[in-house]
């Protein structure tokens, strides 16, 4: 059976330590849906500002370049791997930028995936273009496919719309990076906001679904799906990604943290305000991950 690195007390919070390559093959489950936020490889010595200061944009060895040959292989892959992982109603979010997407959609297809959509995140406070030479960056991509060809997703629809002052919900989203408030337990290098990973979950899972993150860094979308009502696995390489993993979710165990995160995301607070039946109670997610030790 495969040790965990941490597990909330209800159980709806589990976290591995390792690489997702080995770990994967291990266990024989299959989740609701998946969200991947996989390496973009970006690091080669890049500059960037964050809160106003020039900084490195190299994030570490997992991030570093590599030839287009090698990156197409990578996403084959683990795109392989978590296809396996899916039921066969199931879909996969994955996120990035034009250096790695092209070739994650062409490995979606190639491996029989259905892409439903290519979301754009379109960010409402990106950071300046220092060097003047290009149009500022401030969007990425989020590609939502499916398991299959032939059997139906879920998409909850009337949320959608409710929560987009009842229009339909464009492929177009315009939603902030991550506040600061979210990086309490400081930051990993490249967390996304949870107010994205909220929107995501809501749209395509029901209360109590299992979702899995194989690049699960310090989990955004393991909080999610915890203040939704979901239940979590994720796979971390970096040892020091999951210690702040662990901090987090421990830090929502006090009750006014957690409802205070809930009203910070609006989508939250608006799918509430619906009283569809999107949440479940932390009482009734006790179900264990068989693979995983006590």
């Amino acid at each position: 059976m495969i040790k965990p690195y941490y597990k909330s007390p209800t159980h709806d919070f589990n976290l591995v330590c390792g690489d997702t390559f080995e770990l994967l093959p291990e266990f024989d489950f299959q989740f609701d849906m998946i969200f991947a936020d996989p390496p973009y490889f970006l690091s080669s010595g890049g500059i960037s500002v964050q809160s106003g200061k020039i900084v490195c944009v190299d994030k570490g060895d997992w991030d570093k370049s590599m030839s287009q040959d090698d990156i197409n292989a990578f996403n084959i892959k683990w795109l392989s791997l978590c296809r396996d992982k899916l039921k066969k109603n199931g879909t996969i979010w994955i996120s990035g930028t034009y250096h790695n997407i092209f070739s994650v959609a062409n490995a979606l297809t190639q491996l029989g995936y259905k892409i439903l959509n290519v979301i754009t995140w379109a960010k409402t406070n990106p950071p300046p273009n220092i060097s003047c030479r290009y149009f500022t960056y401030s969007t990425e991509f989020i590609i939502w496919a499916r398991k299959s060809e032939k059997v139906a997703h879920y998409y909850n629809y009337d949320l959608m719309k409710h929560i987009n002052d009842d229009k339909q919900m464009t492929d177009v989203w315009r939603l902030p990076a991550i506040a600061p408030w979210e990086k309490t337990c400081t930051k990993h290098p490249t967390q996304k906001p949870l107010g994205l990973l909220s929107r995501i979950i809501l749209a395509s899972t029901k209360a109590g679904a299992w979702i899995l993150d194989p690049f699960a860094g310090s989990s955004t979308t393991g909080i999610a799906a915890n203040l939704l009502g979901r239940r979590f696995l994720g796979i971390e390489r970096e040892e020091e990604f999951a210690a702040i993993s662990k901090a987090r979710r421990e830090e929502i165990e006090d009750g006014k943290t957690f409802s205070k995160y809930k009203r910070k995301i609006p989508d939250i607070m608006k799918a509430e305000d619906k009283q569809l039946d999107c949440f479940a109670c932390g009482e009734e997610i006790v179900e264990r991950l068989p693979f995983l030790e006590d």
